[in-house]
């Protein structure tokens, strides 16, 4: 018996390889049909706004498109609390800010791709959205030495289309759940009641490099979650890998679990209008 087994070990490794491989492919065709399935029956896709999890773990997100830029003093508060982000930049902005988006690479914390130019996307054609995305990858990416894997819609606007379209090259369309306001020119005390009146587990909070009380909001805002519990991650940590899909009617990104594994995640809708 050892003999035989011995003669033909080379057809066995290969046979287990083949097998392997078509579990994994069965895997992951599943993981598609299941993405596929809830994406038909609800008619639309939709971007992740949250993340399903049972920690007190949020993500803090930077937009960079034009304005006022205090991307240095950001980071200086970013660092002193220990707290990692994820930087939204347009091709533009690393372009007119260079030392910047390098800065923002230095200090450990994710980007991801804001279009170049900052147009509203449902307004493009699908080709044209595609170039944005292109020439603001490049450009990150050539600046930096670091290339975004998550796309964030300016405005927060978003079609079929232009999930599809940032599906096709790679990319995770990912909004939030918390706006600060910042764009608004929200006071620091009121972007601090808003964020932790609505705060919750897995939680995307939007800020932008150029909000005008942003800098001074920030202490107040992470000092305050700390004391609450939560932990302040990078996107990059926040957002599932794997089996996944994303609710259509709640844009909570969720595991796609066995059976026996169904409900044992808290859930919640708290996606911020």
């Amino acid at each position: 018996m050892l003999v035989i087994i011995g003669r033909n070990w080379h057809r066995l490794v290969i046979a287990a390889v083949v097998l392997l491989a078509l579990v994994h492919t069965a895997e992951l065709a599943l993981v598609g049909a299941a993405r596929a399935v809830i994406a038909t029956v609800s008619g639309r896709l939709v971007p992740v706004y949250f993340v399903a999890t049972a920690d007190n773990k949020v993500a803090f997100t930077f937009e960079g498109g034009f304005g006022r830029d205090r991307t240095t003093e950001i980071l200086g508060v970013l660092k002193e609390h220990d707290v990692r982000a994820a930087f939204f930049l347009s091709g533009k902005w690393v372009t007119d800010h260079p030392l910047a988006a390098r800065h923002i690479v230095s200090c450990g914390h994710d980007l991801g791709n804001y279009t170049y130019s900052v147009p509203h996307p449902n307004s493009l054609l699908a080709s044209e959205l595609k170039r944005e995305l292109e020439k603001a990858h490049k450009t990150i990416e050539e600046v930096t030495g670091r290339a975004p894997k998550v796309f964030r819609p300016p405005y927060g606007e978003y079609s079929n289309k232009v999930i599809e379209t940032a599906r096709d090259l790679g990319y995770e369309t990912v909004v939030w759940s918390i706006d600060s306001l910042d764009w608004r020119g929200a006071p620091a005390a009121d972007m601090k009641a808003r964020i932790l009146g609505k705060i919750h587990k897995g939680a995307i909070v939007r800020f932008h490099v150029t909000g005008a009380h942003t800098v001074e909001a920030l202490p107040l805002i992470i000092a305050e979650l700390k004391k609450q519990g939560y932990a302040i991650v990078p996107l990059s940590s926040l957002l599932l890998e794997g089996r996944y899909y994303i609710h259509p009617h709640t844009g909570e990104q969720r595991p796609i679990e066995p059976p026996g594994d169904a409900g044992r995640h808290e859930r919640r809708s708290p996606i911020d209008a």
